[in-house]
């Protein structure tokens, strides 16, 4: 669910040509197909320690990020972004790191669906947040919307309470969609903040903690393969996708195509390691995502009222 907060920062599309469009569209798809894979990837880790796990994912997706920063905008151009993000910027860059932290340890102890399906309903916490906090606007429609994701989440959740599910990996999911949810209405509420360094800091902040709570930074050949993979295609290019992407259409359609990775990731789970969603995951889930494509659509609709 990295995706959510530069969705609400993202340009409105509309100056750009029908190729230009076509081309953000399949970029951020490419980005939520990379996120979704990111449980099926962990899944094949053998290293028992999380936070060695956390170090080199974070590693190898801050030189991902890095990497395409330098490429982009030169080496003083990178550092001009890192510069001018702002308390903002740094806000958002602790949430990832945390919130990308808590995913990795979450897995040693929920189902990935648990997790992504929860992650499903950051833009409407968001909208939450940013009403309690921010007095922002909230139609009736997202009110629904929001109680429709409370339920099913609760619904999730309910699982660990009942002995289905860890309660330590339900808490530690709906940490991470507390998390990308503050930083969602942040960049909101600040335009001018740029997800792509944010991000990039956010990884080095976790790789840099990671590395002070392993135990261990080594691995065997296996699992630095699948490390690498975890940290530069999940991640990383998912992130570089994404940053590439969403600038050339409307939030709306961003979030509507975001919409893939906590629908697929469960699906590559299933069918690659056989994991299996809880019934209360499935139907919770059916609430989260029924909830999440409505208030896309009543996006689509207002946007498309306010056109000249």
């Amino acid at each position: 669910m990295t995706q959510t907060a530069e969705t609400y920062n993202s340009a409105p599309g509309s100056g750009y040509s029908a190729h230009e469009r076509r081309t953000g569209m399949l970029l951020v798809f490419l980005s939520a197909l990379a996120w979704s894979f990111g449980g099926t990837i962990a899944r094949f880790i053998e290293t028992q320690d999380s936070w060695t796990v956390v170090f080199w994912r974070s590693f190898w997706a801050s030189i991902c990020v890095l990497g395409f920063m330098v490429a982009r905008d030169g080496l003083a151009g990178a550092w001009r972004a890192f510069r001018d993000m702002g308390w903002p910027g740094y806000v958002v860059s602790f949430c990832f790191a945390a919130a990308s932290s808590c995913f990795v340890i979450a897995l040693s102890y929920t189902k990935v669906a648990n997790i992504l399906l929860i992650q499903a309903g950051v833009p409407l916490l968001a909208a939450l947040l940013g009403w309690a906090f921010f007095k922002e606007k909230v139609s009736l429609a997202t009110w629904a919307a929001i109680g429709a994701v409370i339920f099913g989440v609760g619904l999730m959740v309910s699982d660990s309470l009942s002995g289905g599910a860890s309660p330590i990996g339900d808490g530690l999911a709906l940490l991470i969609a507390g998390l990308f949810a503050v930083a969602t209405v942040i960049t909101r509420r600040y335009a001018h903040v740029r997800m792509t360094p944010a991000t990039c800091l956010g990884a080095i902040l976790a790789c840099a903690f990671a590395a002070t709570q392993a135990s261990t930074l080594a691995t065997n050949a296996s699992d630095a393969g699948f490390l690498f993979a975890f940290g530069i295609l999940n991640l990383g290019f998912g992130m570089v996708c994404f940053a590439l992407g969403a600038r050339l259409i409307p939030a709306a359609y961003a979030a509507l195509i975001g919409c893939f990775e906590p629908i697929l990731g469960p699906v590559w789970v299933w069918l690659i390691h056989g994991e299996e969603p809880s019934q209360r995951a499935l139907i919770g889930g059916a609430f989260v995502i029924s909830a999440l494509l409505g208030h896309i659509f009543l996006e689509f609709k207002r946007s498309a009222s306010q056109r000249p």
